[in-house]
């Protein structure tokens, strides 16, 4: 028998049926579909019912979770006090499947695909869980500005949604490294690049897509971000392994004072990168390739959801570069740039103490894992009536 030994993590709000086209791929290509566990997020006013039964339907074991079936999870988890760790009507929601995935100690693996992709011909699953496990030689890409494009050999000069606009025109820095102990493999995206709402406006779209394609042939070999350089995560077509989760943490966007939104997955990869660093782990980029189909919205709603952050994004990997120092875990490395977050002086920059808001999250993500790990309090004993 199988051991259901993946978790994977889907929210949605509408195109929930990408899972029919996901688990056909592993049939296809002989991937064991009874280790997966598929997991939705959804919302209180979706249809969950129909999402269960297409689960049924497609012959794979999972969850729907919407906003009351959270809520009562924490309850029954005992750890209602951090329910708050989870935003409203957020992309960022993808949270709760970390949180499950540790609360649940048979999944070694995390994948995270957003609604709007669909799988190419090729071993999705598979491809990734080789990523993973993958030692050897690997392109290493470096920069003079500590970051590098995922995008950079696709059509044109596109950089992702993410890539901070002081870390334009780098000069890049190709070689090679061994590798041996890769912890997330970052599958890209074909069909609609994942830019923000400034590019896409400069690439002359207003339907908040962009006009600019990405194909196969855009990418080239595999690759992971030399040490001391940081890339943009996308949770999009995201594999993992749990031992990431502590540090892995998508922050509180859009249900904040702030309105800051959209740099969730953006940002807790910074802080993986960092703890990667730190315990001389890495982040695989390429493959699998996903199709990216987008829906077709306002340019301008995704700026106004953007904006309110986008000068912090120039500078929190500048805030967390030179925190934990020493670590040993993931959770130490996540502690440690934490408490940067939290004690730091952001003022001078626009909505500042969002960093400080995210810092004291950070804490309350650590605390809830480590309240997930303690075991269950006995229940007292009620003594007779006599």
């Amino acid at each position: 028998m199988s051991t259901q030994d993946i978790c994977v993590i889907v929210p949605t709000i509408r195109e929930y049926e990408c899972m029919q086209e996901y688990i056909a791929n592993a049939r296809e290509h002989g991937f064991d579909t009874d280790r997966l566990f598929v997991l939705l997020v959804t919302e209180d006013f979706c249809p969950t019912n129909e999402m269960a039964e297409m689960l049924d339907d497609i012959g794979v074991d999972g969850a729907v979770f919407d906003g009351s079936d959270r809520e009562a999870w924490f309850t029954e988890q005992g750890i209602a006090e951090y329910a708050h760790l989870i935003p409203e009507a957020s992309h960022a929601q993808t949270s709760f499947g970390l949180l499950y995935m540790w609360a649940n100690n048979r999944f070694e693996y995390g994948v995270f695909i957003d609604d709007d992709t669909l799988p190419h011909d090729e071993d999705f699953f598979g491809t990734h869980l080789e990523n993973l496990a993958y030692e050897g030689e690997i392109d290493s890409i470096s920069s003079d500005e500590s970051w590098v494009n995922v995008l950079r050999e696709s059509t044109g000069t596109l950089y992702p949604r993410g890539y901070p606009y002081a870390a334009m025109d780098e000069d890049v820095e190709v070689g090679t490294e061994e590798v041996d102990d890769i912890v997330a493999s970052q599958g890209l995206w074909t069909n609609v690049p994942d830019l923000d709402a400034v590019r896409i406006l400069m690439d002359g779209d207003l339907q908040g897509q962009a006009q600019t394609r990405t194909e196969r042939d855009d990418f080239g070999e595999d690759f992971v971000a030399a040490e001391g350089n940081y890339l943009t995560v996308c949770s999009m077509n995201l594999a993992f392994r749990r031992e990431a989760v502590p540090a892995f943490y998508q922050l509180p966007m859009d249900d904040n004072r702030w309105d800051v939104g959209r740099f969730d997955d953006i940002w807790s990869g910074l802080f993986l990168k960092r703890a990667c660093d730190l315990l001389d782990k890495q982040v695989y980029n390429g493959g699998p390739l996903c199709e990216h189909n987008k829906a077709p919205r306002s340019t301008f709603d995704d700026l106004a959801n953007e904006v309110a952050g986008l000068e912090l994004n120039e500078h929190v990997w500048e805030v967390i570069d030179h925190a934990g120092a020493g670590a040993e875990s993931f959770r130490e490395a996540f502690d440690a740039m934490a408490d940067a977050l939290v004690a730091g002086d952001f003022e001078e920059w626009n909505n500042g103490a969002f960093l400080n808001y995210c810092g004291e999250y950070m804490k309350d993500w650590t605390d809830c894992l480590t309240a997930l790990d303690a075991p269950a309090a006995e229940p007292a004993e009620v003594a007779a009536d006599d």
